[in-house]
C-alpha cells in the first residue's frame, strides 16, 4: 500500500452523530501536546514525553507516513454550534490505523484515545472507532482488524469486545491483550449498518476561522 493511499484522508471529514473525525492538522498540535503531559496517557498509550517542537515534527511526519492513517476525534455537539468554535476546542482524542504487516496490506492495527477525562463512557471512543473501521474496510481495502490494549485497560478491552474484536493473544511481557476481528461479509454488513449515518465531506484545513468570522455563512 503507496503513501498516496494512506494520505487519501488529508481532506476528508468522517461525521457521525457524537464524533466528527478530521485529520491531523498543525493547528491541532498544542491541544493533543496539552493531552500528552499526562502520565497516564503517555502509558495508556506507550508514548514517550515531547517537546512542543517534536510534536509539530511528529505530526508532519505522521501526515507523510505511508502505513499510518490518523484522525482527530472532534465533540460533534460542541463542533456543530454557531457560530462554529474552533477545532482546537472541541478536540477529545484522536483514533489511528496502523499497517503493521508489511506481507499484509488487508490488516491494519487500531488504536483510539478519548484524552478528556469528562468525555470518557460516553460512547465517543466506540462510534470514533467503528467510523475509523467502516473507512478502512471501504477505503483502504482492509479485511482484519487488531488492537493492542494494555490488560489493565478494562474499558477499552470490554470497548472493542462490543465490537466484535476476540482475544488472540496476552503477552505478560508487554502486558497488554491482543484482539482481532476477521471482518466476514456478515461483519461487514454490520459494520456498516452501524455507520450508516456517517457523512463523509471534504476537509479543508483552516475551515474553523473564516466560519467563526462569518457566523451568518451557511454550511
Amino acid at each position: 500500500m503507496g503513501a498516496a493511499t494512506m494520505r487519501l484522508n488529508q481532506n476528508t471529514m468522517l461525521l457521525g452523530k457524537k464524533v466528527v473525525l478530521v485529520p491531523y492538522t498543525s493547528e491541532h498540535v498544542p491541544r493533543y501536546h496539552e493531552w500528552m503531559k499526562s502520565e497516564e496517557l503517555r502509558h495508556l498509550t506507550a508514548s514517550e514525553p515531547l517537546t512542543l517542537e517534536q510534536e509539530y515534527a511528529m505530526q508532519g511526519s505522521w501526515r507523510e507516513d505511508e502505513d499510518k492513517c490518523t484522525f482527530i476525534v472532534l465533540d460533534a455537539a460542541k463542533w456543530q454550534a454557531q457560530p462554529r468554535p474552533l477545532e482546537e476546542s472541541c478536540m477529545v482524542g484522536d483514533v489511528n490505523l496502523f499497517l503493521t504487516d508489511l506481507e499484509d496490506p488487508t490488516l491494519g492495527e487500531i488504536e483510539v484515545m478519548i484524552a478528556e477525562p469528562s468525555c470518557r463512557g460516553q460512547g465517543l471512543g466506540t462510534e470514533a472507532s467503528l467510523l475509523m473501521m467502516s473507512y478502512g474496510v471501504t477505503k483502504l481495502g482492509l479485511t482484519k482488524f487488531e488492537a493492542k490494549i494494555g490488560q489493565e485497560n478494562e474499558p477499552s478491552i470490554r470497548m472493542f469486545q462490543k465490537l466484535h474484536f476476540k482475544q488472540v493473544a496476552m503477552s505478560s511481557v508487554f502486558q497488554e491483550v491482543t484482539l482481532r476481528l476477521a471482518v466476514s461479509e456478515a461483519e461487514r454488513l454490520w459494520l456498516l449498518e452501524q455507520t450508516s449515518h456517517m457523512e463523509e465531506k471534504p476537509y479543508r484545513a483552516g475551515l474553523a476561522e473564516p466560519t467563526t468570522a462569518t457566523p451568518c455563512e451557511q454550511n
